[in-house]
């Protein structure tokens, strides 16, 4: 993609209007600490379990108020920030490695050779190009980084015959359907797990089936779409859409290089020593993150980088991600909040004794709408792990649901939103691009989001009558 399509599509992205993520977290801030003068405060005795903590359910008692002040609203941010500090450098760690794999442009260049191979074969553009960007999302948190693409898709999608809903799903839909799944997301599940005192990426399995499934049912909708366009144009939608030609694509003379091939050999050799060492070392976040400065640098040698290019280009991948990094310490500030007041103890108690005599399979259901809430206010994957998982894993434990099953039901709701929530900046951003408006999009979308939705559903409860665990 050229310098001047790159501005044009960063100009595109700032005219995307969205509900401002920082606002809302304020606000649930305050509503935290409203909550702190009013819900009683209360505690459970935490026992070891294991090796792990977890919370003795017979031990909840009362005890003296302890509400935030006016200046404790603000000293949580900084809170929150220090105490989320190993998640948000583990996220710009990961980004900035992100940042040096995109500067050796094996990724746009991959892109551009599989387009034109597909471009006279357009019933596989949708299932192949759909399967890249799930891959994309499920196993490296692929969101923003997406965007410069739907430039690409969306006229290939028209010069096939097909329209702008098509080209833009296979990269919308495609990258929710990894984030959904989120085989090895280390922004969503990595976290989520980290949180809840689980092994980093385990239960995979189950999620690799789900992203079977989920990929199946979406590449079926689109494809279904895109040929009764097809067949009778008038169907389609068409936007006053001007980018880069076909012919642009086609006609270019971009090849993968030695490099490119080079770097795209040690990126997924990476994956595995990162599979091994997670399911073998059981390697944590630091390990983790530490993989990815070293991948960071070897890709950016093996991508002919020189060493002033990997560092900024580190630079540039953690920068993209500042927003997404610090949104998780404001999420944790409500946390703050909500301990110091002693109330989130008071809120487990009341909220597990309404729910004791409800089966696990239901509570477990009943997270996942719960986490599908609270998604349309904190659109941020990392985000919400950071707020939510501190609370889900403990209710999870009362409720007597696996602490997976419960990451589960943020992962799912996480991924489904992303592609219809006008909260999510990434989303709106998109439409933006494709100049598609988003009652337009919602339209068409619904379907296939309420399938995904009753999915989402089935897939918790199956999970938690088969106890999926470790635990």
């Amino acid at each position: 993609m050229s310098h001047v399509q790159q501005k044009t599509s960063k100009k595109e992205i700032k005219k995307s209007r969205t509900i401002n993520v920082y606002v809302l977290l304020l606000i649930v801030l305050l509503v935290a600490t409203v909550f702190t003068h009013i819900i009683p405060a209360g505690e459970y005795a935490r026992i070891d379990f294991n090796g792990r903590e977890i919370v003795d359910s017979d031990s909840f008692k009362y005890v003296d108020k302890s509400p935030a002040s006016f200046f404790d609203f603000f000293k949580a941010i900084h809170s929150g920030m220090v105490s989320a500090a190993d998640i948000i450098f583990f996220v710009l760690i990961i980004g900035g490695a992100f940042g040096v794999l995109t500067a050796t442009g094996t990724i746009e260049t991959l892109m551009v050779v599989v387009s034109r191979k597909l471009a006279n074969k357009e019933k596989w553009l949708i299932p192949v190009m759909m399967l890249f960007f799930a891959l994309g999302g499920s196993l490296m948190g692929m969101s923003e980084e997406t965007l410069v693409y739907i430039p690409i898709l969306i006229p290939l999608a028209i010069a096939l015959g097909f329209d702008v809903l098509t080209g833009a799903a296979i990269v919308l839909i495609g990258a929710s359907i990894g984030f959904t799944t989120a085989i090895m997301n280390p922004f969503t599940v990595g976290i989520a797990q980290g949180i809840a005192g689980l092994p980093i990426f385990s239960g995979m399995m189950y999620r690799i089936i789900l992203f079977i499934l989920m990929y199946v049912i979406a590449v079926g909708f689109v494809y279904r779409h895109a040929m009764k366009v097809k067949r009778e144009r008038s169907l389609g939608y068409f936007a006053d859409y001007q980018t880069i030609g076909l012919e642009k694509i086609i006609d270019s003379n971009i090849v993968l290089e030695k490099k490119h091939k080079l770097v795209l050999g040690y990126f997924l050799f990476n994956f595995v020593v990162l599979v091994i060492g997670v399911i073998k070392f059981q390697w944590y976040i630091t390990e983790i993150a530490s993989l990815f400065i070293l991948s960071g640098i070897i890709m950016g040698i093996l991508g002919k980088l020189s060493s002033d290019q990997i560092v900024q280009s580190f630079m540039n991948g953690a920068a993209g991600l500042i927003t997404g990094a610090l949104v998780i310490g404001v999420s944790r500030a409500t946390l703050i909040v909500l301990e110091q007041g002693h109330i989130i103890d008071t809120i487990l108690y009341h909220t597990s004794s309404a729910l004791q005599h409800v089966p696990p399979v239901f509570s477990s259901a009943g997270m996942f709408i719960l986490q599908s809430f609270i998604h349309f206010v904190v659109p941020s994957g990392s985000g919400q792990a950071a707020l939510t998982m501190p609370i889900m894993a403990p209710l999870a434990d009362l409720l007597g649901v696996t602490r997976q099953t419960a990451v589960l039901s943020f992962s799912m709701a996480d991924g489904i939103g992303n592609i219809i929530f006008p909260t999510s900046g990434y989303f709106m951003a998109a439409l933006s691009l494709a100049k598609i408006p988003w009652s337009r999009w919602a339209k068409w979308v619904w379907p296939l989001i309420l399938v995904q939705y009753g999915i989402g559903i089935i897939s918790v409860i199956i999970a938690q009558i088969l106890k999926y665990g470790p635990y």
